[in-house]
């Protein structure tokens, strides 16, 4: 879960597109010259130039489901709560094993690192 937006970080993205833009725009010859005219770091907007996403947009690498797979499984929780059942918190975690155990293609049990612990 990504953290809270605050009002901070919102106008620095902000800064950081206008800034962005103007240097694609080729109102600016170099990346110190926007980045100095829009109040942003320079060499993160030379990685904005070079296609990289903000954090914020980008998906942690320690993720066990893909996003699908997170989507199913809340489509999946929700349609049980619809039906007057609500999965507890074992029975979730085995339907995230189950979905884990579907990656890798093998009829055998999953590598015990890669399953849902418990918090």
């Amino acid at each position: 879960m990504p953290p809270p937006i605050s009002t901070e970080s919102v106008q620095k993205e902000g800064r950081m597109v206008l800034a962005l833009e103007a240097f694609k725009q080729g109102h600016f010859t170099s990346f110190k010259a926007a980045a100095r005219s829009y109040d942003v770091h320079w060499k993160t907007l030379s990685r904005r130039v070079r296609g990289q996403l903000p954090r914020r947009d980008t998906r942690p690498t320690n993720c066990k489901l893909t996003a699908v797979e997170e989507l199913t499984l809340v489509q999946w929780i929700l349609s049980m709560d619809q039906r007057g059942l609500a999965p507890r918190p074992d029975l979730v975690r085995q339907m995230a094993n189950l979905l884990i155990a579907k990656q890798s293609n093998s009829n055998s049990n999953p590598n015990p690192k890669s399953l849902v612990g418990q918090r």
